[in-house]
């Protein structure tokens, strides 16, 4: 147990709230009070009978021993081909090590808390995706304070798990403002269950808008709490038909994240998986270092873990781990150290090296660095072959809506497929489709040499990385151009990058025979992604935009844009949602008093 953990253990084994002192769960028989407060309290598993969607949420994740009972019901009563939601949230969360010997007490569900603390969240701020493909189920655990964790939340759940320590003891937990936005996001007809039948709570909870019941309590308990928020859930209705084009990291991202979801996308790609940016050698998954530490460096650090964390479940993708970012002015060593001493990182996760330590590191004379040990060396192939699934080879030179569908339209002007949702996932080319998009282009030519073996990963502005038989170094930046040839004098600037950054390693290629690739990159004005739905146009959703950082960003933001599409709950607090929201340049311009214009600077409007 570390020092900082949020719990203790008690002298007969059981986990107990360093903060609060309060127990996790009843010492009598935990998974048994779990089932009968909430589980039977939440009407489970009738609630979800007939249902393709549910959602669960929770406020209290300790141990996961309530979510370990609802997920041990849901394999044995869910309806077929339904998935499970989890939402939950934890201030305090504890390691899996931890979680792994508070759940050992029920040797009966070892499977389940085998994969559960296998595959546990970790402890940076912010929220963190873990995908339960084995029990079709999602988890999405907040670690932060319960009440700006429900306000960031855009889900509903059917059911909720009151599971805060006692209300004597963390009165926050059970406020009133808490307890309206608990049903303030709740879906008509929701259940919620708690262990706890003080007078707070019984008030707060009909003040919400909630029906409140007693019920025999369990153990030592003498009542329990049972409450409903008035009306039926909503008739739910048949996935739509989804087309994604494109099928570079961006579509197979999607395609991906659609299937978790239970929805088979047709992925259509002009060329072969990964013809555009997503087609070199190897690529670096590193996050944005954003040293305000604000909005933007928060989707950079939980879309850079949960992409970690898909890749390393695929492990003939990973082709090294850690990357050493250079310094590269004076400030650099300030800012690095800012991000790797914040908490939206994982602890351990960068380290801050001197000039001395990262040139032992390198192998040659270089200044200091940030080691992030937790960034990936990526084989793109290997990632897009096994999300992408079946790929259909066809043009689409046209979108257009059809009685409430969207027509996808060939050069010839034959019709490809016709779909009720379309998600523009093709890089630069997705402009070609819906011009109205802000994407400009930046052609990039990577170079690299066979049988050259490299340094650790490093990056610098331009980067030199090892891919399966030699090294990959480069990339040119040419804004607004869109030629793909691979050109000698490229070759040259790429050198001369390296030269200045990694002199030794750029000597050893002077006479090697270099190939290279040329794609073009989609950069936004803001340099953010575009992820969501498109204004005026029902059932059409774009993912682009991602510049260098698509293997980084596009995992995470595609189960975004594949939550929108299918009606789900989103990995994405609302205000990150925000930042990557296709419409936010035209809502920019409008509070502004302009009028925004793709690819052209914003126009005053007439007076």
């Amino acid at each position: 147990m570390s020092a900082d953990s949020p719990l203790v253990w008690t002298e007969d084994g059981q986990p107990r709230s360093r903060l609060y002192g309060d127990v996790y769960f009843s010492a009598e028989d935990g998974l048994a009070e779990s089932r009968a407060v909430f589980l039977q309290g939440c009407g489970l598993p009738q609630a979800w009978a007939g249902r393709r969607r549910f959602t669960v949420a929770e406020l209290g994740f300790g141990t996961g021993l309530n979510i370990l009972a609802l997920l041990d019901l849901w394999r044995a009563a869910r309806p077929p081909d339904a998935h499970l939601h989890i939402f939950s949230v934890e201030a305090h969360p504890i390691t899996a090590d931890e979680a792994a010997r508070a759940l050992a007490a029920w040797p009966e569900l070892a499977d389940i808390a085998q994969v559960l603390t296998g595959a546990w969240p970790g402890r940076a701020r912010g929220f963190h995706r873990v995908e339960l493909p084995l029990s079709n189920a999602t988890l999405d655990l907040a670690v932060m304070e319960a009440e700006p964790a429900l306000r960031a939340w855009s889900g509903h759940a059917d059911a909720w798990f009151l599971d805060g320590f006692s209300p004597a003891l963390n009165p926050q937990m059970w406020s009133q403002d808490l307890l309206t936005l608990v049903a303030q996001r709740s879906a008509p007809g929701a259940r919620a269950a708690t262990f706890t039948v003080a007078g707070a709570v019984r008030r707060g909870l009909q003040a919400a808008g909630f029906e409140i019941e007693k019920h025999p309590g369990h153990g030592r308990k003498r009542e329990r709490l049972e409450a409903r928020l008035p009306g039926q859930p909503r008739p739910e209705t048949a996935p739509p038909r989804v087309a994604v084009i494109g099928a570079g990291i961006a579509g197979a991202s999607a395609a991906r994240a659609l299937r978790m979801l239970g929805c088979e996308p047709l992925l259509i790609e002009a060329g072969h998986p990964g013809a555009g940016a997503s087609g070199n050698p190897a690529a670096l998954v590193t996050p944005r270092l954003d040293a305000g530490l604000g909005p933007v460096a928060e989707l950079a650090a939980q879309a850079f873990g949960h992409a970690v964390r898909l890749y390393e479940a695929q492990p003939h993708a990973v082709i090294a781990r850690g990357v050493l970012q250079l310094a590269a002015g004076e400030r650099d060593p300030d800012r690095f150290a800012r991000v790797a001493a914040s908490d939206l990182f994982e602890s351990g996760a960068m380290t801050l090296l001197t000039a001395d330590q990262a040139s032992e590191r390198v192998g040659e004379t270089v200044p200091a660095a940030l080691d992030l040990s937790a960034a990936l060396v990526v084989e793109p192939a290997v990632a897009l072959a096994a999300w992408s699934g079946s790929v259909l080879q066809a043009t689409v030179a046209r979108v257009a809506p059809r009685g409430g569908a969207w027509a996808l339209i060939d050069a010839e002007g034959r019709l490809v497929v016709e779909v009720e949702a379309v998600i523009l996932a093709a890089g630069q080319a997705s402009a070609e489709l819906r011009p109205d998009l802000p994407l400009k282009p930046v052609r990039g030519q990577a170079s690299w040499a066979e049988g050259v073996d490299g340094a650790p990963a490093t990056a610098w502005g331009g980067y030199a990385l090892s891919t399966r038989d030699g090294l990959l170094f480069g990339a040119t930046h040419d804004r607004d151009q869109t030629a793909t040839d691979v050109r000698l004098a490229d070759h040259v600037r790429n050198l001369e990058s390296l030269g200045q950054a990694l002199p030794s390693l750029a000597a050893r290629l002077t006479q090697a025979p270099l190939q290279g690739r040329a794609s073009v990159r989609a950069t936004t004005p803001d340099r953010l992604p575009l992820a969501g739905p498109l204004a005026g146009a029902p059932g059409l959703y774009v993912l682009s935009g991602f510049g260098s950082r698509g293997f980084s960003l596009a995992p995470l933001l595609a189960e975004h844009v594949a939550a929108l599409t299918l009606g789900a709950p989103s990995p994405l607090p609302a205000p990150l949602a925000a930042l990557v929201d296709p419409d936010r340049f035209r809502a920019r311009a409008a509070r502004r008093g302009r009028i925004f214009v793709a690819g052209a600077r914003n126009l005053d409007r007439p007076s």
